[in-house]
């Protein structure tokens, strides 16, 4: 069963792409999932969103290294090919890729995952914050095509601040 996000975002998917029940990509622990109408070598590129409430002083940083390692459980080969913290000390976010293997229709599968971590402030009360994780993953054939859909996706991601009324 999808989870849901600690606090209310809205968004606008990337034109095409179709929303799509979490668990049917074995991603049962997020709470939204879309997927790119045309997949390569028969594993669908696919955007996810999941989030959390840091406990305590968690950093993106730390959080970005659980996903890794939450990741090399399905391939202890998977790298962190590149991480870098980006925007502002009011609205800090990690953006990292990763490259691993994986199984898809009984062939191994060269995969990509972009992740962007956003850390994101309570309308109502500022001091609490949750961090949502934005996820692209597509074969690596693929990756750089989508890769475009995929920053457009985030730019539109905001606080709902209508949720809370």
């Amino acid at each position: 069963m999808p989870t849901t996000l600690p606090m209310a975002i809205e968004f606008r998917l990337p034109e095409g792409w179709l929303p799509a029940r979490p668990e049917g990509l074995g991603a049962a622990d997020v709470a939204f999932a879309a997927v790119h109408p045309q997949p390569d070598a028969g594993f669908a590129a696919n955007i996810t969103i999941d989030g959390e409430v840091p406990a305590g002083a968690a950093t993106l940083a730390a959080l970005a290294d659980e996903s890794v390692e939450r990741l090399r459980e399905v391939d202890e080969a998977a790298v962190v090919a590149s991480r870098r913290e980006v925007g502002s000390v009011d609205a800090p976010a990690l953006i990292q890729r990763l490259a691993f293997s994986t199984v898809v229709d009984g062939a191994r599968r060269d995969l990509v995952q972009s992740q962007v971590y956003l850390s994101l402030s309570d309308v109502e009360d500022p001091h609490k914050r949750a961090v949502i994780r934005l996820a692209l993953t597509a074969t690596a054939a693929q990756h750089d095509a989508v890769l475009d859909d995929f920053q457009d996706f985030v730019r539109t991601v905001r606080t709902d601040a209508g949720a809370s009324s």
